[in-house]
């Protein structure tokens, strides 16, 4: 069961929903991550999730009393940066994004402007106003480039699903009769490209531990990545059935995933070596 697995070198963990719901910590993760990185694998936390900044991700990680890096943490939001710089021109934005977000933006070199922007942006914005959605789609439909940093339709939180990034591009799409925008997050290439040239990794030595089937295990599978489905967040063990493809593994949670690492004996032995001292 664990031959895959034991190749990998890379990780690439989506977080709400597979390391933590909410403001709830999963028990197993702390021990998780701890086995990656005893065994000398790199991980990367990778999320669609761009109503908070990559500062604000690593405060409530370190919080939850994860010794995160913030160098680890990739967001939709930071690879949107990464395409607009790489492939566009676009440096006046015109932001559907909370306060925080807006000023990551800022600081990455971004104009943040209602005034001729060059695009629209459109991020998880919790802040969202009515007026915010209709100078946006105003904007659109007067031809001004459209990016969107992720697709989900819904956010995981303790109690029920909330509107996510995906429910505010159908709305908009439904207001300007029909406006697409670009979208980089997960499950596109952008996301994935970005996140691999960050870890120096291929597909032959990368996993994707996610919840959600339409986003991480669809963005493992178009990157030939070897895919880990946990079912503590979205994805439900009944939604396999409808499945073209499944993914290699699925486990009820990362601490089964856990176990797993521990029988590969690439694992076992980069860790005897930790404990010898060596």
């Amino acid at each position: 069961m664990a031959e895959k697995l034991d190749k990998i070198r890379n990780f690439l963990l989506d977080m709400d929903g597979t390391l933590y719901l909410g403001g709830r910590l999963f028990e197993a993760t702390p021990a998780f991550l701890a086995a990656i990185h005893d065994s000398g694998r790199k991980l990367l936390f990778l999320t669609n999730n761009s109503s908070r900044s990559t500062f604000e991700y690593h405060q409530k990680l370190n919080d939850m009393g994860l010794a995160a890096c913030e160098d680890e943490i990739f967001t939709s939001t930071r690879a949107t940066m990464i395409y607009l710089k790489n492939h566009t021109v676009y440096r006046k934005l015109y932001l559907l994004a909370v306060p925080t977000v807006e000023e990551e933006f800022r600081q990455n070199g971004f104009d943040v402007t209602d005034e001729s922007p060059d695009a629209v942006v459109l991020c998880f914005d919790r802040t969202l106003t009515y007026d915010k959605l209709r100078k946006a789609c105003e904007l659109i439909m007067r031809g001004t480039p459209y990016i969107a940093t992720h697709p989900d339709l819904v956010c995981p939180t303790e109690n029920l699903p909330i509107p996510d990034a995906g429910s505010i591009i159908e709305l908009i799409r439904a207001a300007t009769g029909g406006a697409i925008p670009k979208i980089i997050g997960k499950p596109n290439s952008e996301m994935i490209d970005s996140a691999m040239e960050k870890l120096a990794a291929t597909p032959a030595d990368t996993a994707i531990v996610g919840d959600r089937i339409y986003t991480d295990m669809e963005m493992g599978f178009r990157a030939g990545l070897t895919t880990v489905l946990v079912l503590s967040g979205e994805a439900k063990r009944e939604h396999l059935d409808s499945l073209a493809r499944q993914p290699d593994y699925v486990v009820e949670s990362v601490g089964d995933l856990t176990e797993i690492l521990r029988s590969c004996a690439g694992f076992r032995k980069k860790l005897y070596k930790s404990d010898d001292g060596e």
